[in-house]
């Protein structure tokens, strides 16, 4: 099985980060084990045109196809996330409303692979604790 491990975080030496290589780590073993860093992909935030719910694909050309094939690639997708102000950053954010074209709330709609796990691993650092190692 085939395992993708997605830093949601902007930092890429974080304590996210750190996260992603010790389940990384864990996986490797038993698992073919990808990760890539949500601020490796070049992407545009959802315009609101609602092209893709006749479409099924977005107007934009940058690299959300590019994370989608990698997700396409995995049986199994796991989401490391810091918490910023008590929610997720804006990239993944933005990442998950480029995903528009993939939600079956309308039709036609993108198709990846069924049978695919997906997984989160949030993470909140006190005052006291620095995001960069």
């Amino acid at each position: 099985m085939k395992v993708l491990i997605i830093n949601c975080s902007p930092v890429k030496n974080g304590a996210t980060a750190e996260i992603v290589n010790i389940v990384s780590e864990c996986l490797k073993e038993r698992y073919c084990v990808a990760d890539i860093c949500i601020d490796d992909f070049d992407f545009s935030f959802c315009k609101g045109c609602r092209t893709c719910h006749s479409t099924a694909k977005c107007v934009q050309q940058d690299e959300v196809d590019k994370m989608m094939e990698q997700f396409e690639w995995a049986d199994i997708i796991v989401s490391v996330t810091p918490s910023y102000w008590a929610d997720i950053p804006g990239q993944f954010k933005a990442f998950i409303d480029r995903c528009t074209p993939w939600c079956n709330t309308h039709e036609p709609h993108a198709r990846i692979s069924s049978g695919k796990k997906g997984y989160v691993i949030a993470l909140r650092t006190g005052p006291g604790m620095k995001e960069s190692l």
